[in-house]
C-alpha cells in the first residue's frame, strides 16, 4: 500500500550503482541512518501501520497476505432432506417451523442460497454428483458417473443412507410413502449394481437412532424421510416436529455435537415453491448447525451458493479432494464455520 514493488531488473540495476558509491556518501548515509533510529533531527522515524485485515487481506508494513476460510474437518457430517419450500416460507416462520427456526438462531444461514432446477431429481443429482443428469422425477436409470458415493467408497470413507419406508440395502422404486427420487444414491452405479455395497450403505431410518445411541455414527449421514414427514405431502409443522425429535434431538445429546466435536447438521431444502425459477430452483434456506459453525451468523457474503457448492463443502469436510463436475469449481461454504 503505497509502496513501490521491487523486481529483479530494479534489483540489478540498483546493486550495481551501489558500487559507485564513494565511501563519504557511505559514511553520510550511515550517519543519517543512525540519526533517524535514534529519533533525533527533522528526519524522525515514524512507526509502521498495525495489521489490520481489509477484505479478507492482513497487511503488516508493505507484507499482505489473502486470508481463505477453510471448511474444517469432520467425522460426524449428517445432513436431512426437506421438500419444495421456498426461504421466505421457513425463515422467521416460527409459527410453522418453530425448531428449524431456532436452529437458524443457533447455528448458520446461507441467505443467498438456489436450488438447480424444478422438479426435485435434478436437485438431488446436483447435491451427490455435481450435475443435474435428469430433470425427469420418473427416471429409473442408473447412472454411472462420478459421485461422491464413488469417493467414499473409494477413499474408504464410511456413509450410511438413512431412509424411511424402505429396508436394508433397498435399491428399487418407490413404495408406500418412500420415493426413489429422493434417494440418488440408489440411482448411482456403485450402489445400486452391487447387493454388497447396498447392504452396507443404505439403510432404514430405524437404524439412525440406534447409530445414534451407541455412537456408531458413519462419517456421513444422508436421511431421507418421508412424504408426509418431509414437507412433501405433509404440512410444514409435521415436518418441523418430526425434525426435532428424530435429529436434532438425538444428535444435540452426542459428544460429537457439544463443545469441542466436531459434528456438522445440514438440512437443506430440495427446491423452493414451482413459482420461484431463480437460477433454476429458486431461493432457499439450509442451515448449518455444529461446534464449528459459527452461531447465529447469517450470510454476510454476496456470493450465490447452490447445490454444487454443498457438494464441493460437504466433500471438504470429509477431506475428499476433486469435487465432481460442476462442484469442482463452485465456491466451498467455508464462511459458515468458525475458522482456527
Amino acid at each position: 500500500m503505497g509502496g513501490r514493488r521491487w523486481n529483479r531488473q530494479q534489483g540489478d540495476g540498483r546493486m550495481m550503482g551501489l558500487k559507485k558509491y564513494t565511501s563519504s556518501s557511505l559514511r553520510g548515509c550511515l550517519i543519517l541512518l543512525a540519526a533517524v533510529a535514534f529519533g533525533g533531527g527533522a528526519g524522525a522515524s515514524q512507526s509502521l501501520p498495525a495489521a489490520s485485515t481489509i477484505d479478507g487481506t492482513e497487511r503488516s508494513g508493505e507484507a499482505a497476505t489473502t486470508v481463505q476460510p477453510t471448511t474444517p474437518r469432520s467425522k460426524h457430517v449428517v445432513m436431512v432432506m426437506e421438500e419444495n419450500t421456498s426461504y421466505s416460507a421457513v425463515v422467521g416462520q416460527t409459527a410453522v417451523w418453530p425448531n428449524l427456526n431456532r436452529l437458524i438462531g443457533e447455528g448458520a444461514l446461507p441467505t443467498n442460497y438456489y436450488a438447480d432446477s424444478h422438479p426435485s431429481i435434478g436437485n438431488y443429482f446436483m447435491l451427490t454428483t455435481g450435475q443435474l443428469l435428469t430433470t425427469n422425477d420418473n427416471s429409473t436409470t442408473v447412472w454411472d458417473v462420478d459421485s461422491i458415493a464413488r469417493r467414499m467408497i473409494h477413499s474408504g470413507v464410511s456413509f450410511k443412507v438413512y431412509a424411511e419406508g424402505i429396508s436394508r440395502g433397498y435399491v428399487g422404486g418407490n413404495t408406500g410413502l418412500y420415493l426413489v427420487r429422493h434417494n440418488p444414491f440408489a440411482r448411482l452405479s456403485d450402489i445400486a449394481d452391487s447387493t454388497k455395497v447396498a447392504d452396507e450403505h443404505i439403510w432404514p431410518f430405524s437404524q439412525f437412532k440406534v447409530d445414534v445411541a451407541d455412537g456408531g455414527l458413519p462419517e456421513f449421514s444422508f436421511i431421507v424421510p418421508d412424504v408426509n414427514d418431509d414437507a412433501h405431502n405433509g404440512t410444514p409443522q409435521e415436518a418441523d416436529t418430526w425434525l426435532q425429535k428424530n435429529v436434532i434431538s438425538p444428535l444435540s445429546s452426542r459428544p460429537a455435537f457439544k463443545r469441542g466435536g466436531d459434528g456438522i447438521l445440514i438440512v437443506d431444502f430440495d427446491e423452493a415453491a414451482d413459482s420461484d425459477t431463480r437460477f433454476g430452483g429458486g431461493h432457499v434456506s439450509p442451515v448449518l448447525w455444529g461446534p464449528n459453525v459459527l452461531a447465529g451468523y447469517k450470510q454476510k457474503s454476496t456470493t450465490i451458493y447452490q447445490h454444487q457448492s454443498m457438494l464441493h463443502t460437504v466433500m471438504e469436510a470429509l477431506g475428499l479432494k476433486d469435487s465432481p463436475a460442476d462442484a469442482a469449481t463452485a465456491p466451498a461454504m467455508s464462511e459458515f464455520f468458525v475458522q482456527k
